[in-house]
Parts: structure tokens; C-alpha cells; sequence
């Protein structure tokens, strides 16, 4: 094999997703080199190879890397040596270095670790786990880079606001609480006669006398909330043009939050102007208004998933892998030919905790799938079709624990099927998991209430608390803690997929008694 050729990337081809993250490995080896690339290429991201550390040095200063899988043992410049001088570097100072070698020493590791390296892999490696600590860092670089663009769209925004603001058709004035002037527009200028230079710095109460903060309202002022802590304040009072003449002015006041204290946008024009106009522009706004409202709770929803998964990945997942890297090397440092009682209780809480390392990470992917894929595909569902694939994928359970599930005649609707098999299927699977002594017994029925489905999912389980209705709809949320196997993730999920099809959902339960899961579409998509 040509060395050369190695330290290329691997082109994309037309099936490829865009937006792919790059991984660096990293062996003197090629066919260290071909094993790793067969391992990681399930995980369909963009790899580059490297024979030597310089090669890699080079890829380093062409590219940013998810992560950087580097063969300890190279000739001529180590994975250690390379290690150091990819840290120097200020755009590579972060990336997650993970060191590949086949000798288990202390020294290698403190070395390692000073170094700033987040894990070592011994060969041979297991292919499993490489794939799975690989999408860790994978999918916090995808968070990563979702962060940066949205960090643009901000600075786009702001850039945008500047020239709809210049753009207007009503002179437009930004003031702080005390009616200093901080920015207006050309329309100000040609409305009152001062050139804008003039106007900074100076009090509206030069142009508008009567003006007021929002929050002091005469007796000829109308005004309208437009949501908590927000209010928009409109007013007609005399305005004054450069000379002295007076003119009838109506004046819209709307005050925002800033970094900088609180600011408050004054809309002004010529109340001479015709009635139909100004109802034109009113319609305009309140258009713009929703609309930046929709955008507003769209991208809220997804700062969260990905605030959730931030959190989730410094905690959760950190501390688990945490546990595993600390009790694997004291394995292998105290282990004989023979493991006595004490290592092999140790060795047990490795395998554990790798265990519940795959199942979070396994949820995770499944909730950000859920919280932030592309609108759904929604067609006519068959909902009695659903709860039936649901059923079938249950079947071992149902089988082990002797239960029965009745599926009342349920509706058509139109809908996104996938997301209402997870809905099924995980509140059908909660049902069977937190049973009481009792065989377990669920019903999934339907109802048609004002405009909207009602679906339902009882059980005769061991039932919820009252203080922890809302609380179980959490990610990571759990009130047995091991008792019962799972994540802590499957009722966020559905809270997840509920909202997607533009619902809600919610549980009514009676300790000992059982609890009865709600859910409800709205009529728009639901027949």
C-alpha cells in the first residue's frame, strides 16, 4: 500500500449526508490502519488517514477533528511527541486525542493523560466499544457545530435588524429607559428635519414632548400586551419638526432586553397619513410578530435537546466512562493468573457500568432523533395497525410476564407512523415493566373530545405518586433507580414525539392501582 495514500481523506460520494464530522487515525501500521477505518465506517462520518506523525501534523493544520485516534508506539516522531504538538496548536488544543497501543504501563498512561488525552485503547481493540466512546465525541462535535451556526445565525440576524430598521417606512427611534437616543433611522431624518448625527444622544422629549416610557400611560393612550414582561404601548401625541411647527404624531413604543440594560423601539409617523396604510402596516406586523414567535419556540425547543444532551454527556456519560477506565486498570494492575472474589465484584461493576454506558448512549441518539429530525412524513395512519407492531415487538415480554393487551377499535388519523409506533411501544413496555404482583392487564383506547383524539394506555401496575406526575416526563428521569432496567429516557421520548405531532401528553395514576397514560392530537391532524 502506498503511504501516500493514507493521508488523504476519503472523498464524499453522492449518497454521503452532508455536514459529516472528521475523524483522524492515526498508525504507522496500514493494516492497523484498514482494521480501524472497517471498525469506524458503520458510523458513516468522514475519515483521514496518517502513516507518521507528520502526516498527521499536516492533516491537523487543514482540518478540525471530532476526534484523533493516535498509535502510541511510530517511529520517528511517537503518538506522544505528536500528541504535544497538536495540543500547541490553538485550533486543535481541544480536540480529543484517544492513544491506541498494545503495552499496558503506568508510565504511558500518566504520560498520556498529562498530555490531555481523554482514553487509551489497548490492542487488540474491541470493535464495539470503539464505535461506542467514537460517537460520543461524534455527537458532541454534530452539537458542537449546530452551536456555531446558530451562534451566525444570531450575528445574520443582528445584520438583518440594521437594515429592516433602516429600511422601514416609519421613522424609527432606539432609546434607552430614559428616552436617551441610541439609534435612528433615514426616515427620522426626512420625518423631523435634524440630521441623524445630530439626534444621538440627545432625549426623544426633543421630538415627541409628551413621550413616556412604556410603563407610564396617559388617559389618551391605548395599549397591548404582547406577552409577559413585553408590552407594546401606542399613542397619538404632537410631534416636533426642526423650525418649531407641530404636527399630530402616532407613535408605537416597544421595549427589549439587552445585554445593555433595556432598550425601547419607537416607531413614529405622520398621523396625517391614510387610514388604509396604516391598517396595511398594523397587519404587516402582527404577521411578523407570529412569525418570529413560531421561529422563537422552534429554536427554544431545540436549545434545549441540546442542552439536555450537554448535560446528559458532562454527567452521565462521563461519569460511567469514568467508573469503567478506573476499575479496568485496577484489574489490570492487581490481576492474577486467578481473580479472587473482591476483583471479580470489581470486574462486575465494569461490565455494569459499560452496559449502562451503551443503553444511555443508545437513548440519547433515539431522543435527539425524535426531538430534532425533519418535519415527519405524515400520511393516513391506521392506528390499530400501530398498536399492533407494537404489540408484536413486545411479544417476549408479554409471553414472560403472562400479561394481556386489549386494543379497543382506534381511529384513523393523519399522522407520522413512526412516531406513533414509539409512542405505543414505549407506553405499552411501561406498562409491563413497573407490574404489580398481579399479571399485568392494558388497555389502548381512543376517544373523540371537542376537536381532538384523546388516546389512552391503562394499566394495573404499581402506580406513580402524585408529586412525580410531571416529573417522570424528564430526561433522565427515574423513581426506581435500579430496580428496574432502562435509561430514565422513554417518557421524554414520548413527551418528545407527542409535541412533533403538535399534542400533549400527560399520566393520571393512583399508587397500587395502576396509572392511565393520555395523549392527545389536535383536529388538524387527526379525523
Amino acid at each position: 500500500m502506498n503511504p501516500e495514500a493514507l493521508t488523504t481523506s476519503r472523498p464524499l460520494t453522492p449518497g454521503m449526508t452532508p455536514g459529516l464530522v472528521k475523524l483522524l487515525l492515526v498508525d504507522d501500521d496500514p493494516d492497523n490502519l484498514l482494521a480501524l477505518q472497517a471498525i469506524l465506517e458503520p458510523l458513516g462520518q468522514e475519515l483521514m488517514l496518517a502513516t507518521s506523525g507528520p502526516d498527521a501534523l499536516r492533516l491537523c493544520l487543514e482540518n478540525e477533528f471530532a476526534a484523533i485516534l493516535l498509535d502510541v508506539r511510530m517511529p520517528g516522531m511517537d503518538g506522544f511527541e505528536t500528541a504535544e504538538l497538536i495540543r500547541s496548536r490553538k485550533s486543535s488544543r481541544r480536540t480529543p486525542i484517544l492513544f491506541l497501543t498494545g503495552y499496558r504501563s503506568d508510565e504511558q498512561l500518566f504520560r498520556g493523560y498529562d498530555l490531555g488525552a481523554v482514553d487509551f485503547l489497548f490492542k487488540p481493540i474491541v470493535p464495539e466499544i470503539l464505535q461506542s466512546k467514537v460517537t460520543v465525541f461524534v455527537e458532541l462535535c454534530r452539537s458542537e457545530q449546530l452551536l456555531r451556526q446558530q451562534a451566525q445565525a444570531v450575528a445574520r440576524t443582528e445584520q438583518r435588524f440594521r437594515a429592516v430598521l433602516e429600511a422601514a417606512p416609519d421613522a424609527m427611534v432606539i432609546t434607552d429607559e430614559h428616552g436617551v437616543i441610541r439609534l435612528a433611522n433615514s426616515r427620522t431624518d426626512a420625518l423631523f428635519g435634524y440630521p441623524r448625527e445630530q439626534l444621538l444622544g440627545t432625549k426623544i422629549t426633543s421630538l415627541i414632548p409628551d413621550w413616556e416610557p412604556p410603563n407610564h400611560r396617559n388617559g389618551n393612550a391605548k395599549s397591548e400586551d404582547s406577552g409577559e414582561g413585553s408590552a407594546l404601548l401606542e399613542a397619538r401625541l404632537n410631534g416636533v419638526r426642526r423650525g418649531g411647527s407641530v404636527f399630530t404624531a402616532e407613535i408605537t413604543r416597544s421595549p427589549f432586553d439587552t445585554h445593555e440594560g433595556l432598550l425601547i423601539t419607537t416607531a413614529i409617523r405622520d398621523a396625517t397619513d391614510q387610514v388604509a396604510a396604516e391598517e396595511r402596516v398594523r397587519r404587516i406586523n402582527v404577521e411578523l410578530e407570529k412569525r418570529v414567535e413560531e421561529r422563537t419556540l422552534d429554536l427554544t425547543r431545540s436549545n434545549e435537546a441540546l442542552r439536555q444532551f450537554a448535560w446528559a454527556a458532562s454527567h452521565d456519560l462521563q461519569e460511567a466512562t469514568r467508573m469503567i477506565l478506573t476499575y479496568s486498570q485496577w484489574i489490570l494492575r492487581s490481576a492474577g493468573e486467578r481473580l479472587d472474589p473482591e476483583n471479580r465484584e470489581k470486574l462486575a461493576c465494569v461490565e455494569e457500568n459499560g452496559a449502562r454506558l451503551q443503553t444511555l448512549l443508545a437513548a440519547l441518539r433515539e431522543y435527539i432523533y425524535i426531538s430534532e429530525s425533519g418535519a415527519p412524513n405524515w400520511t393516513a395512519t391506521d392506528c390499530n395497525a400501530v398498536v399492533r407492531t407494537a404489540v408484536s415487538h413486545l411479544d417476549g415480554v408479554i409471553a414472560e410476564s403472562g400479561a394481556t393487551v386489549v386494543c379497543e377499535n382506534l381511529p384513523v388519523i393523519e399522522s407520522a407512523e413512526i412516531l406513533l409506533l414509539q409512542l405505543f411501544q414505549n407506553l405499552i413496555g411501561n406498562a409491563l415493566k413497573y407490574r404489580s404482583d398481579e399479571p399485568p392487564h392494558v388497555r389502548v383506547s381512543a376517544f373523540r373530545r371537542d376537536n381532538a383524539w384523546v388516546f389512552c394506555i391503562e394499566d394495573n401496575g404499581i402506580g406513580i405518586q402524585p408529586q412525580y406526575l410531571d416529573y417522570i416526563f424528564g430526561v433522565f428521569k427515574r423513581l426506581h433507580n435500579r430496580q428496574y432496567s432502562g435509561a430514565g429516557i422513554g417518557l421524554a421520548i414520548c413527551k418528545a414525539a407527542v409535541e412533533r405531532l403538535g399534542g400533549r401528553i400527560w399520566v393520571e395514576s393512583t399508587p397500587g392501582r395502576g396509572s392511565a397514560f393520555q395523549f392527545e392530537l389536535p383536529a388538524k391532524i387527526a379525523h
